[in-house]
């Protein structure tokens, strides 16, 4: 469970005390910003479906062939720098406040590692440096914008085709060759081997204790794919660590659910703000070969084929959230967006573990597979059937080249619609620590710019919220997200913080409010009030 998760973690930083978290927004009831939320006292509110106060919206930035950073191996480190902050502006441009960034693409890397080479898509050679830290540029860049960051890993794929003298001759899986299969075209690490687990925890590790990342992601890969008419060639490994498993199947669900375990407590161990989170194909079972399946009929399950129990993850809370990849429209009978859906929101219930939505941007104005992927507003629709789950705390767009794309306006349907507010992350539950103190000392005045503000505080991060005049405030005026006008980073270290409103209008009268934020997005009270005329 959460709370025995977290005692390793709470250890490690005895000197903060756990609190309980308040209400994630979204909610009906929530304890906002002020006297009510200081005091514990929660307050219920109406708020407005089309303004949430907290939502997770994020996009997959994919380095694996170089689908979309960097675009092409061998790009000058200027020319990898402006490409990767061309996604991040574009991603706040459309109201984003997160991104996935695939940082170990094939055993592989984009930082310096001791344990394995850097990768080839940044140089289009394996084990050249590519003249700068590309995982420092990226979290530091990703914070300015004030962008969550994942870093993204793949944890077994050594590489994309099965040419094993292409790999640097330091690469473990030159080194350990029996540690290696090679199975539809590709080669993969054997996951039944322990010294491989260990492994890939200890190079996950090092994004975590390195760099200040505030994610690890894994997607939908674990034991590959299956492949019509071949066998993952593991009969030997199982013979000799499958004792105590009655089969096959069983022992390699047990060496996934170890990884997704053991990290789960390493990586809390080490910080316990970073979140851990898996995107898995989404049919965890069809509901044929399990009644408590979902009500698909899709070819691949993720227990059977890819033994991962992800239904297993989410009940034993060893993640932080789950983003099923629900790529699929509504109405698409093997499975159904508006099936799987609901599914998915009953899994999370009773859990702390957050519910996000992986959405195939990809389909949109090109998949045949179902004239729906030609209507500009389906992808709008899945977010306004979200609504109806409250389970659901956000979505994911696969990937930034479609986003990008913008295929029949799908998504600037889907900012219209969604997005014309600012949205906090969802609170990371189980941190150890509270909330931060209240900023003091909040000064507006007008510049050439727009209106200034100015204030001193403690949090990692501050909202920004706006009033028209100078109206009397509670808390529910704070419950949601359309007097939110923006969400930005602290300067690190320094307790002066500044922002200025480029959006005010010369004349209006603006009250404005900054609360701060910490690692876990628990938010402090209201500051005091700054009016300009």
């Amino acid at each position: 469970m959460r709370t025995s998760r977290f005692l390793v973690a709470a250890l490690t930083f005895a000197s903060l005390t756990a609190v309980p978290h308040g209400t994630t927004a979204g909610a009906a009831t929530t304890a906002g910003p002020g006297a009510a939320a200081q005091s514990g006292a929660v307050t219920t509110c109406t708020t407005s479906p089309d303004a949430p106060k907290r939502q997770y919206r994020a996009e997959w930035i994919a380095s694996v062939v170089n689908i979309d950073w960097p675009s092409r191996p061998g790009l000058t480190p200027a020319q990898q720098q402006a490409e990767l902050i061309g996604w991040y502006d574009e991603a706040v441009g459309r109201g984003l406040n997160s991104v996935i960034v695939q940082v170990r693409p094939t055993a592989d890397t984009f930082w310096p590692s001791d344990l394995e080479p850097w990768s080839k898509y940044l140089t289009g050679t394996q084990g050249q440096d590519p003249g700068y830290d590309p995982l420092a540029f990226a979290v530091e860049q990703a914070h300015q914008r004030n962008l969550e960051f994942h870093a993204w890993l793949n944890p077994y794929r050594v590489s994309m085709d099965t040419n094993r003298d292409a790999l640097v001759a330091s690469h473990p899986a030159r080194v350990h060759p029996d540690w290696v299969e090679a199975y539809g075209g590709k080669l993969y690490y054997n996951p039944g081997i322990p010294e491989v687990r260990t492994l890939t925890e200890d190079v996950i590790m090092e994004t975590v204790t390195r760099y200040d990342i505030d994610g690890v992601h894994f997607d939908d890969y674990f034991y590959p794919y299956p492949v019509a008419g071949q066998a993952f060639p593991d009969s030997d490994t199982y013979a000799q660590y499958g004792a105590g498993f009655d089969n096959l199947a069983d022992w390699r669900r047990h060496n996934t659910d170890l990884l997704v375990s053991e990290l789960d407590q390493r990586i809390h161990a080490a910080k316990p703000w970073v979140k851990f989170g898996v995107s898995p194909f989404a049919v965890w079972r069809n509901v044929a070969t399990d009644p408590e399946g979902s009500d698909t009929t899709a070819g691949v399950q993720t227990y059977d084929d890819l033994y991962a129990d992800t239904r297993r993850w989410v009940r034993e809370e060893w993640v932080d959230y789950i983003a099923p990849q629900v790529y699929w429209n509504i109405g698409f009978a093997p499975a159904d967006y508006a099936k799987l859906l609901p599914w998915w929101s009953e899994q999370v219930t009773g859990t702390d573990v957050q519910l996000y939505i992986g959405q195939a941007t990809y389909k949109v104005g090109t998949s045949t597979q179902d004239p729906a992927w030609f209507d500009p507003r389906e992808m709008t629709k899945h977010l306004f059937l979200n609504r109806d789950y409250p389970q659901v705390d956000g979505d994911i767009y696969f990937s930034a080249k479609d986003v990008r794309a913008n295929r029949l306006s799908h998504m600037d349907i889907v900012e219209a619609d969604h997005y014309q507010h600012p949205a906090l992350i969802p609170v990371t539950s189980g941190v150890p620590g509270r909330a931060p103190s209240a900023v003091q000392g909040l000064v507006a005045s007008r510049s050439t710019e727009g209106v200034r503000l100015r204030w001193s505080g403690d949090g990692v991060s501050y909202a920004v919220y706006r009033f028209d005049g100078r109206p009397p405030v509670d808390s529910c005026d704070f419950a949601d997200a359309r007097h939110l006008v923006a969400s930005i980073r602290g300067s690190e270290g320094n307790r002066a913080e500044a922002w200025t409103d480029t959006t005010a209008r010369p004349g209006n009268v603006y009250t404005y409010y900054v609360t701060a934020l910490d690692r876990a997005y628990r938010e402090s009270g209201r500051s005091n009030p700054g009016t300009v005329r």
